[in-house]
C-alpha cells in the first residue's frame, strides 16, 4: 500500500467533496423551507456559470463585477422560479412539485443550448495556479482553491443565517409553518427568500465546478452526485450536507483511483443504497421525512 499515493486522492476526495457540500446547501435550503425536492439544482447551477462566462467573456466585465452580476442574476432566476412555478403547486402532492422540477431541469438545459449551444467552453482563470503541496502530497490548484472558497462561502451563509433576521425567519419556517404563520412570519416571502439565496449558492458552486473543469450543457450531471450526498447527509440536515458532501468526495475519488474513473458514479450510488438500508432518513436527516 503506497500511503503516499492514498493520503493524496483522500485529500483531492475532501476537496472536491467541499465542492459537493456547498451544491448541496443550496439543494438542502429550498428543501427544509418548502419541502420541495429541487432536482434541478444541477441545472441553476449550470446557468449561474453561464451567467458568469457571458458576463466575463462577452462582456468584457471585470472579475470581481462579473461574479456578482452572475450570483445575483442566478438569485433572481431562483425568484422566478419560485414565483411563477413552485408557488402555485403549493398544497398539490409533492410528486406532482418533483416532477415539474424535473421538467424545469429539462427546460433550462434547452435554454442553454439555445442560447450558448452545446459546445463546452472555458472560464476565465481567476484562483491561483501555484503547485499546492501538503507534505510530499500534490493537490491540484483549482481544486484546492475552489474547496477553500466553498468554506469560506459556507461559513458565511451558516453566519448570516444565524444572525439575520431573515435567516431566523427561514429557521422558524423549516421547524414549523404553521407556528410561523401564527409569529406573524411572511411565510410565502421565506419561500421566496429560499430559493433566491439557493439560486445564489448554486451559481458560486457552478462558477467554481467551471473554472475546474469547463462548462457545458452537461453539467446539470453534477447534480447527480449533490442528489446523492444529500439523501445520504439527510434531505433536511444541513450538517448531513456538509458531511456527506465530503464523505461522497472521498468515495468518488478512491474509486476512481483504484478501480477506474468509470466506475465513481456507481461506487456513489452504491454507498447511497446502503446508507439508506441502515438509516432510510439519512445519516443526519430526520426520521419523519416522507420519501418520494
Amino acid at each position: 500500500m503506497d500511503w503516499a499515493y492514498l493520503f493524496e486522492i483522500s485529500l483531492t476526495g475532501l476537496a472536491s467533496g467541499g465542492l459537493y457540500a456547498l451544491a448541496a446547501l443550496a439543494f438542502v435550503m429550498v428543501y427544509k423551507a418548502t419541502r420541495v425536492v429541487n432536482i434541478a439544482i444541477g441545472e441553476i447551477l449550470m446557468v449561474g456559470a453561464y451567467l458568469f462566462f457571458t458576463f466575463s467573456a462577452s462582456f468584457a466585465l471585470p472579475l470581481w463585477l462579473a461574479i456578482p452580476a452572475a450570483v445575483l442574476c442566478s438569485g433572481l432566476l431562483g425568484a422566478v422560479i419560485e414565483r411563477t412555478i413552485i408557488r402555485p403547486l403549493l398544497g398539490e402532492p409533492p410528486i406532482s412539485v418533483f416532477m415539474v422540477c424535473v421538467g424545469l431541469a429539462s427546460v433550462l438545459v434547452g435554454l442553454v443550448e439555445m442560447i450558448w449551444s452545446a459546445d463546452q467552453r472555458r472560464l476565465p482563470d481567476f484562483m491561483p495556479t501555484q503547485p499546492i503541496m501538503v507534505g510530499e502530497a500534490f493537490l491540484a490548484p483549482k481544486i484546492f482553491w475552489g474547496a477553500v472558497i466553498a468554506m469560506v462561502f459556507i461559513a458565511v451563509v451558516l453566519l448570516v443565517f444565524r444572525f439575520w433576521r431573515g435567516g431566523v425567519a427561514l429557521r422558524a419556517t423549516a421547524s414549523d409553518q404553521a407556528a410561523a404563520y401564527s409569529m406573524g412570519i411572511n411565510v410565502p416571502r421565506v419561500f421566496s427568500l429560499a430559493w433566491v439565496v439557493s439560486g445564489m449558492i448554486a451559481a458560486v458552486s457552478g462558477i467554481i465546478v467551471g473554472s475546474i473543469g469547463g462548462i457545458s450543457s452537461s453539467m446539470g450531471v453534477f447534480g447527480l452526485s449533490v442528489l446523492v450526498v444529500v439523501i445520504v447527509g439527510g434531505l433536511d440536515s444541513v450538517l448531513g450536507a456538509l458531511i456527506g458532501g465530503l464523505f461522497i468526495g472521498l468515495v468518488e475519488a478512491l474509486a476512481g483511483a483504484f478501480i477506474g474513473g468509470e466506475y465513481k458514479l456507481l461506487a456513489t450510488f452504491i454507498m447511497l443504497v446502503v446508507v439508506l438500508m441502515i438509516r432510510p432518513y439519512g445519516l443526519f436527516g430526520t426520521r419523519e421525512i416522507e420519501r418520494l
